[in-house]
Order: structure tokens, then C-alpha cells, then sequence
């Protein structure tokens, strides 16, 4: 489903520099830069631009190392016009930096790490409205029962995309035509128009960056060589980083997946958090989706339609594992102290770190035993 042709006028230049990729900002950017004598060249040389160069690089920097979107504590001050100038050019010339990769893979993490930070910010923005039908053809607010509610055409656009119950259809209060999106504990109202909102935003910018690749030149490939060298390292480091745990063998694993998996293979109903826990250290790993869903082919529930489709989304939206504490508070961690010299680590508070760890420690005694061995002659 197409955006809405007709956007809600949005006044608030703030607004606009703390969402630059909102259609309503383009308009209002090109002043900007008439005004202060902004062209490309300034963009991505010029000495006016400096500090937004820097936030830019901040925000790709953000794009591969922060799970969770661009922080929104880097946002510089949008209620002066320097501080706007910085905020809205910096996505400018990220966006320039990402498409001048070519990286699709970089293009799609930009996008998602950018619409997470627009989610966060919106979940307290009193712009709710304006922006939400900049995205949407059928939603409203309902004072009087302080709830939002959305077309279903609008809806079913966007949920398949997002994970859990309450995203799907047959779960959700349908009244002619309009979807009641009410408050739940720890979920608000307003809040859910948020998340829904974060996969239009990252469609959009996608879609404009796909755009935009179109008019990007070799001279200017070579313009960028440095910034682009910048992300795309970062991205090849943690690349390869995930190529050495995707080398780990059973005996890498953390107690914790393997009780869970020993668990299922004994028909025990693991609950949801250590299932998808053990869905995600499989992706991580580089587990192949037939072996995963295999883990749980013993649990009491166990469907080979629904697992595998369930696998697949956690593989394809690379969700990342949970943390010991979290674990720990599901009751998906087996170890009490003392069972485990590793996990006993004041450090150890992620089970990819004991993985890594026990990689480490192999190596380091190969490494041993090679020095140790005696040298053949060559007499």
C-alpha cells in the first residue's frame, strides 16, 4: 500500500530536523540550504557542515554496532537553528555515504537502525498525529478513550513484518473496518502506533535511499572513499566476527542452550523465551534453519509448519540471543555457582561471550600443544 498522497502540513522545523526523512522536510531542507549556501560540495567538504559530518558518522557508526537503532541521546539540540542545521544534514549526508556503498545489505541496516531511533523518540512526541497520517490513510485518536485506532488496510500492510500475537489478525478487536489498537501492561496505545510506524519509516527510507542510488557518480564514490571505507570496515569486522562463532562446535555452546535443547529433546514445553533464545544462538551460530527446527521436533507441541516458519522469521530479522540476566530472570540458566568456572566470570554476562571464550581457550592450547611438540629433523 502507497503512502497517502496528501500529507498533514507539519510547521514545527524541530520536528522536521529531528525527522529529516519525513516527505514534509524536503521542502523545508532546500531552504535550509539556500539559505546558508549549502550544495554538495559543502555537504561533504565544507567546513559549515563539519559537526554534522561528524554526527552522520556517529549514526553509521550506530547503524552497525548499536542493536538498537541510532541513539537518541546523540540528537543534537533542534531547538536552534545551528543545532537543527547539524541534526538534518547529518542524515543527508549519512544517506549520501550509505548508497554511495552500493551495500544493500548496509542500506537495509541504516534504514532499520534510523526508523528504531524514530520509534523511540515518537513513543513521547506530541507530533503523533501529524506524522502518523504522513504514513497511514486510516488512523485516529480517540480522546475520549485516549486510544488509537487503525484501518485494517493499513494494518495488514504492515504486521506481517512484526512479531508476536497481538500483531495478528484474528487477535485483534475489528470494528467497520477500524482496528482498536488499546492499551496492554507495559504496552501502551501510543506506543504501538510507534512500532507500527518504525517499519513504514524503514520501508520508506529504503525506498528513498533506492532512489537516490541512482544519482550517485564514480567522482563522487571517490569523494566518499573514506567514510565509505569507514562503515563498510566496520560492517566487515563484524562480519567476521560472526564467521568465527558460526565455526563453533558443540563443545562451544553454552550450558544454557544446551540444557534447553536437552530439555525439548526430552518433550519438556520450554517456555517462549528459552525457545526463541535457542532459535536465535542457532542463527548466530550459523546453524542451518533444518537443524533448528529439528531442536524442537520432541517438544509436546511441536508442528513442523508452524517451527519452521517461526525459525525463519527469528533467521530472517536476525534476532540477537538474550543476555545472562535475562536468562537467568526466565529461568532458562541451568548454572548456580560453581558449576560452571567460565560462567562463574564477573564478566561473563552474555552467552556468545562464552562461546568466544571457549574458542579462545582451544585455540590458545593448540597453539600450546603445537609449540610443545618436538621438531622433526632434517637430517
Amino acid at each position: 500500500m502507497p503512502l497517502p498522497s496528501r500529507y498533514p502540513v507539519i510547521g514545527s522545523e524541530a520536528t522536521l530536523a529531528r525527522y529529516p526523512f519525513l516527505p514534509q522536510a524536503s521542502a523545508w531542507m532546500s531552504s535550509l540550504a539556500q539559505k546558508h549556501h549549502i550544495d554538495l560540495e559543502e555537504l561533504i567538504e565544507g567546513s559549515i557542515l563539519e559537526n554534522a559530518r561528524k554526527r552522520a558518522r556517529m549514526r553509521l557508526i550506530d547503524t552497525v554496532d548499536n542493536k538498537d537503532g541510532v541513539d537518541v541521546y546523540g540528537t543534537g539540540d533542534v531547538h536552534s537553528e545551528h543545532g537543527r542545521l547539524i541534526e538534518a544534514f547529518s542524515f543527508y549526508f549519512a544517506r549520501l555515504v550509505v548508497c554511495a556503498s552500493g551495500d544493500e545489505r548496509l542500506i537495509s541496516r541504516w534504514a532499520q537502525a534510523e526508523a528504531s531511533r524514530a520509534e523511540k523518540l515518537l513513543q513521547v512526541d506530541n507530533m503523533m498525529s501529524d506524522i502518523s497520517k504522513t504514513y497511514f490513510e486510516k488512523i485516529n485518536f480517540n480522546s475520549e478513550s485516549d486510544e488509537w485506532h487503525i484501518g485494517i488496510g493499513d494494518f495488514v500492510e504492515v504486521c506481517p513484518s512484526i512479531t508476536g500475537s497481538r500483531w495478528r489478525l484474528p487477535n485483534c478487536e475489528l470494528s467497520d473496518g477500524w482496528i482498536r489498537l488499546h492499551d496492554e501492561k507495559g504496552y501502551s496505545s501510543k506506543n504501538k502506533v510507534a512500532r507500527l510506524l518504525r517499519e513504514r519509516i524503514k520501508q520508506s527510507i529504503v525506498n528513498d535511499a533506492s532512489q537516490k542510488q541512482k544519482d550517485i557518480t564514480p567522482e563522487l564514490e571517490v569523494q566518499l572513499a573514506e567514510h565509505i571505507g569507514m562503515v563498510v570496515g566496520l560492517m566487515a569486522s563484524k562480519q567476521s566476527e560472526a564467521i568465527s562463532l558460526v565455526t563453533a562446535g558443540e563443545d562451544d555452546w553454552p550450558p544454557c542452550m544446551k540444557q534447553i535443547i536437552g530439555e525439548l529433546s526430552q518433550g519438556v514445553n520450554v517456555n517462549h523465551y528459552g525457545r526463541l533464545f535457542l532459535a536465535s544462538m542457532a542463527r548466530t551460530l550459523g546453524l542451518p534453519t533444518t537443524n533448528c527446527v529439528d531442536f524442537f521436533r520432541h517438544a509436546p507441541d511441536f508442528s513442523e509448519s508452524v517451527t519452521t516458519y517461526q525459525v525463519e522469521h527469528v533467521y530472517q530479522h536476525e534476532y540477537t540471543p538474550s543476555g545472562c540476566a535475562k536468562l537467568k530472570l526466565n529461568h532458562n540458566c541451568p548454572v548456580s555457582v560453581g558449576d560452571d568456572r567460565l560462567c562463574d566470570q564477573t564478566w561473563m554476562d552474555h552467552p556468545l561471550k562464552y562461546t568466544k571464550a571457549k574458542q579462545r581457550r582451544r585455540r590458545l592450547g593448540e597453539k600450546q600443544i603445537e609449540e610443545s611438540s618436538p621438531k622433526k629433523s632434517d637430517d
